[in-house]
């Protein structure tokens, strides 16, 4: 009996495989890609025995034990699925196609670049440190009630009076928000890859963390070295200058190289 093979069976083929192969990435950079590997063998041996061998007393075991697994593996890999899901949305075409279809975006979107630059600028010539998160598509909620909430305009002196080392907001992280910074002294997520450089800080830690599990822009000032580095998508760019950071709070993210 010959099979018919269409342009669809081949697009059914290519969405399947990039689907796997997006798994198999965040698994493997997750440090979980050992627990996917068994997930894998139990369905190809439910798939075989249920499907193939038809054994059927087996087969209904193997049933209930998926349709429970699969709530199991939801709670099991909850963060991972969250970063896939921020990975999706936050691509660029994806987000092409939603602009496209929802309202003009405000002129002044990024009126809070220049002065986030200024004090950036002003804090590593005088080495002090800082953690400054850029909330782009995803919610940081979450993250701003667990510091000190207000509502002000992005202001390059506010910024460095926040991160004054005698000020008593200077610990955690600011987050800007829709060009007004909402909090400040903001705990984030801290990475605890064993890849990442041992010259790394805890606030640089905290803004690749950060990075991981949302779309947000992260620029950290280094206390030590009087340098500013730009976390993004799991990647963090360092050093930098007044020119690239500002191309990079701009969109142009190829000005830096992002490791």
């Amino acid at each position: 009996m010959l099979v018919s093979f269409g342009m669809k069976d081949a697009i059914d083929i290519l969405f399947v495989a990039y689907f796997i192969y997006q798994i198999y990435k965040l698994m493997k950079s997750s440090g979980t890609l050992v627990i996917f590997g068994g997930v894998v063998s139990v369905i190809v041996v439910w798939v075989l025995v249920s499907q193939v061998l038809e054994m059927r007393l087996m087969g209904a075991i193997l049933d209930k034990f998926i349709s429970v697994g699969f709530i199991v593996i939801v709670i099991l890999f909850q963060d991972d699925i969250r970063r896939f899901l921020v990975a999706l949305g936050s691509n660029r075409g994806w987000k092409f196609f939603v602009r496209f279809f929802s309202r003009k975006e405000d002129d002044s979107a990024g009126k809070y670049i220049a002065p986030v630059v200024l004090a950036c600028m002003n804090m590593a010539r005088n080495k002090t440190g800082a953690l400054i998160v850029i909330q782009k598509e995803l919610d940081l909620s979450s993250y701003i009630h667990t510091g000190e909430m207000f509502s002000s305009e992005v202001n390059a002196r506010l910024i460095e009076n926040v991160f004054f080392k005698n000020s008593p907001l200077h610990d955690g992280a600011m987050i800007i928000v829709h060009n007004r910074i909402k909090a400040a002294a903001c705990i984030l997520p801290v990475a605890q890859s064993a890849d990442i450089p041992k010259e790394m800080g805890l606030r640089h830690r905290s803004g690749l963390g950060m990075s991981k599990e949302t779309d947000a822009i992260v620029i950290i000032v280094s206390e030590e070295r009087g340098t500013i580095s730009v976390a993004h998508s799991g990647k963090i760019s360092q050093p930098l200058s007044a020119e690239a950071l500002q191309q990079i709070l701009s969109g142009d993210r190829d000005t830096a190289t992002f490791r």
